[in-house]
């Protein structure tokens, strides 16, 4: 049975909310020394609502989203009462943070196709083309 238009509205509502108030606590709230500039990407609910998988996007390298995801993951349950207090609901999602590569991955796809097409280009321009002659 497919799921009803209301419910799929709420939970995209929930969703949306969720990712604005956890940015608004990624830019200058959450105080761990951790955790790197980073911002939400998306938010994932479960279809029961008692999970949500949050996605991270951290400015930085590998060791820099490493120590972020540790910082947020322990910081998981101040998350969860902030969000309980400024959403004024009952039951917030047991909350999972992951971190987000498409972006980086995303800039390495272009970088690696630019470089085929140039590749490609001087291919084409370093070949001999059919002799041209010249009418007196």
């Amino acid at each position: 049975m497919p799921e009803q238009r209301a419910r799929t509205y709420h939970r995209n509502r929930v969703a949306n909310t969720f990712s604005e108030e956890i940015g608004a606590m990624l830019e200058g709230e959450l105080s761990d020394p951790r955790i790197a500039p980073s911002y939400v990407t998306d938010v994932v609910l479960a279809p029961g609502g008692k999970s949500a998988r949050i996605f991270v996007a951290v400015h930085g390298s590998e060791e820099e989203e490493a120590s972020t995801l540790e910082g947020l993951t322990t910081a998981r349950a101040y998350i969860r009462s902030q969000l309980r207090d400024r959403m004024g609901v009952r039951h917030v999602p047991e909350l999972t943070f992951a971190i987000d590569r498409s972006q980086k991955m995303t800039g390495r796809m272009e970088e690696l196709l630019e470089r085929t097409r140039k590749r490609d280009k001087k291919r084409t321009d370093a070949q001999p083309g059919p002799p041209v002659t010249t009418k007196p």
